[in-house]
């Protein structure tokens, strides 16, 4: 039992610390080209 949650635990942190990681990169390059274009 305590391993089946801890992977899934795991699994879900996961795919949480994945989507934070896409979103910053994502809001980081969207920054960017909004200077450049505007820049």
């Amino acid at each position: 039992m305590e391993k089946k949650k801890k992977s899934t635990f795991q699994k879900i942190t996961m795919v949480v610390v994945w989507l934070m990681l896409i979103f910053t990169v994502g809001a980081v390059i969207l920054g960017a080209l909004g200077q450049f274009i505007t820049g």
